[in-house]
């Protein structure tokens, strides 16, 4: 004789589906934060970030002291909400960067290395993503410096990964250039009090 369905397996499949779903909304949570980093080597998608240019009115060494200052000199009352040195050398930092991404702060950990005056390097340990690299190279012109941004931003798990690397790259280059946008402003304002 055949069993009898029970009445309560609807209710398992939904408390089966709530869990499924709660699992999935903790993963994302902690991806977004940068508390988890899904770095499982398969399915690799890279995409650019950038290039991005400024023309700035400030020689190259004010323009590369400006960026570099938070990381190798005491950094700022108002950038303690942005940045967190945890390491410095003589050349290389370990830092956490802080960004707004709706409710949620992301937090990233990464090398930052520097070449004066013509380059700053970084490299992400840990993130929302498993792999970036970035470069801020400067150079000397006419009218005061090129600042260009060039990186490279990787995923994993194939469509779904270069998807969520499409969302993390759209608020990372729009972090980047708020930053670099006030480093021009700095720099350009020192320079003009030097004048």
């Amino acid at each position: 004789m055949g069993r009898r369905p029970s009445r309560r397996t609807p209710v398992r499949r939904v408390i089966r589906a709530g869990r499924v779903v709660g699992s999935v909304a903790v993963v994302y949570g902690l991806t977004v934060r940068g508390a988890l980093t899904l770095d499982l080597g398969i399915g690799r998608r890279l995409r650019p970030l950038g290039p991005m240019m400024w023309q700035i009115d400030a020689s190259r060494e004010v323009v590369f002291d400006v960026i570099a200052a938070p990381y190798l000199g005491r950094t700022p009352r108002a950038l303690e909400s942005k940045l967190k040195v945890l390491e410095r050398g003589g050349d290389m930092v370990l830092a956490e960067h802080f960004t707004h991404a709706s409710r949620f702060v992301t937090t990233t950990v990464e090398t930052v290395r520097f070449e004066r005056p013509s380059a700053v390097h970084f490299r992400l340990l840990r993130g929302p993503v498993p792999h970036v690299v970035e470069m801020f190279e400067l150079r000397e012109t006419e009218a005061g410096t090129e600042l260009g941004y060039a990186g490279e931003l990787g995923t994993d798990l194939w469509a779904l990964g270069q998807w969520w690397g499409e969302v993390v790259a759209r608020r990372w280059e729009a972090t980047v250039r708020e930053s670099l946008d006030a480093v021009k402003v700095e720099a350009e304002r020192r320079t003009g009090r030097k004048r």
